[in-house]
């Protein structure tokens, strides 16, 4: 499979991105991002697609590599942390919340030609188990699991052996944040797939080894605290700490960028 790569880094973002914490994010509805992506596909140019919400906007803003490595991704929001930065920074809401484990699966059900698409990462069991979920929702494709997300050093030449031989459209990273986003700056190129897409706990959710938040709270942005709920003492620190943060620092982004206006005028 030739893959072209993109020839300048900001191809990767709408030219109306909205930049919170350093991070550059496409504002788009769920039909212009799923009709961009396959656009990207058909015309074979290599794409690092990620998602941003409150905890990966403060890990972003204080691990330097981390921030650098997301900009050659195309970035979409993801949670109503990202829509209050967006508004108290640009005066609305993202146009849709493009939380990825809704936009993914149904991404891939969009597409009409065949796809090869890999997954990567979680316990083997869950990939498997996401794989047949992806199969019935989306059987056009073919869905390959490459390898649970806990290989060793000396396990990964394989790893990537077997994703090149596969010749994948598609790979889906499910290695938690930031760990699958620097894996793919690091090791993932236009000779192992055309996009990767860092997913984060899809495959778990897919596999129905985690189990999402009931309909009605997702419909008022709940879920982050519906997953609380579920693993507290994992994600006390992410929810209960990094969401006050995450809302300081914005409004420290805001009050920098008054202050160079006023400076400015």
């Amino acid at each position: 499979m030739t893959v072209a790569a993109f020839p300048h880094p900001e191809f990767l973002v709408a030219p109306a991105s909205r930049t919170i914490l350093g991070v550059a994010v496409a504002p788009m509805r769920q039909r212009q991002a799923i009709a961009r992506l396959q656009d990207l596909l058909a015309q074979k140019l290599f794409t690092r697609v990620g998602f941003l919400n409150a905890h990966t906007a403060n890990l972003a803003h204080t691990d330097p590599e981390f921030a650098a490595s997301l900009k050659d991704f195309l970035i979409l929001p993801d949670g109503i942390g990202v829509d209050l930065a967006s508004t108290l920074l640009y005066g609305e809401a993202f146009p849709e919340n493009l939380n990825g484990t809704d936009f993914v699966p149904a991404f891939l059900a969009s597409v009409g030609r065949p796809l090869r698409v890999g997954l990567i990462g979680a316990k083997h069991h869950h990939g498997e188990g996401a794989a047949a979920a992806l199969r019935h929702a989306a059987p056009q494709h073919s869905f390959f699991v490459v390898h649970h997300g806990f290989f060793t050093p000396e396990e990964e030449p394989h790893v990537l052996e077997r994703i090149a031989a596969l010749d994948l459209d598609v790979l889906l990273v499910a290695m938690g944040v930031p760990r699958q986003e620097l894996w793919i700056t690091r090791k993932i190129g236009p000779e192992h797939c055309t996009m990767p897409i860092a997913v984060g706990a899809l495959l778990d959710f897919l596999s129905g080894a985690v189990p999402r938040a009931p309909l009605w709270m997702r419909r008022l942005r709940m879920e982050w605290l519906f997953r609380l709920g579920l693993e507290p003492v994992r994600l006390w620190r992410r929810y209960v700490l990094g969401n006050p943060l995450f809302l300081f620092r914005v409004f420290r982004q805001k009050q920098t960028r008054a202050t160079a206006d006023a400076a400015a005028s």
